[in-house]
């Protein structure tokens, strides 16, 4: 990768504190010639638990029994991958509420050196051992809140 599209690449991903590179597999193409819509969610699931091993939520889970379970995911399709090619998938969390939280995904092709996808998934804060919603842990918003800082906003 050239220095002026991973200048660009940077750029498209500064609203971002984690970033995560996934290659695209030859299996992921369907009939289409492309990429097919499923492995977008994949690509933002690898990067949804990047951030949370950044976080430290699923030792936390491990500990307490509280952590995050899928409310809803969204993508808005932009441009379609191929292979080969390596997508940079940036994760930041955009709003946090008392027993949940909104997660923002930008998946960029590095082939295109453009974003490809973009997604939103609401986390539900969880208690597993009592199968009921619980609040988000003070600790884990503080951690949060350290992640989140420095990172631009180009919303």
């Amino acid at each position: 990768m050239g220095e002026m599209q991973n200048k660009e690449i940077e750029k498209l991903l500064s609203a971002f504190p984690v970033i995560t590179q996934i290659s695209v597999a030859w299996g992921e193409m369907d009939a289409f010639s492309h990429v097919n819509n499923v492995a977008y969610f994949r690509y933002f699931e690898s990067a949804r638990i990047s951030y949370f091993e950044k976080l430290k939520l699923l030792d936390h889970l491990e500990l307490t029994g509280i952590g995050p379970i899928l409310g809803s995911i969204s993508c808005k399709f932009k441009a379609p991958l191929t292979y080969p090619d390596i997508v940079h998938v940036g994760s930041s969390i955009t709003r946090i509420e008392e027993d949940r939280f909104t997660m923002s995904h930008r998946a960029v092709s590095e082939k295109l050196g453009k974003v490809a996808a973009e997604g939103e998934g609401i986390l539900v804060s969880y208690n597993y051992r009592k199968s009921i919603k619980s609040s988000i842990p003070d600790v884990i918003v503080k951690r949060i809140e350290e992640i989140q800082k420095g990172v631009t906003s180009d919303e």
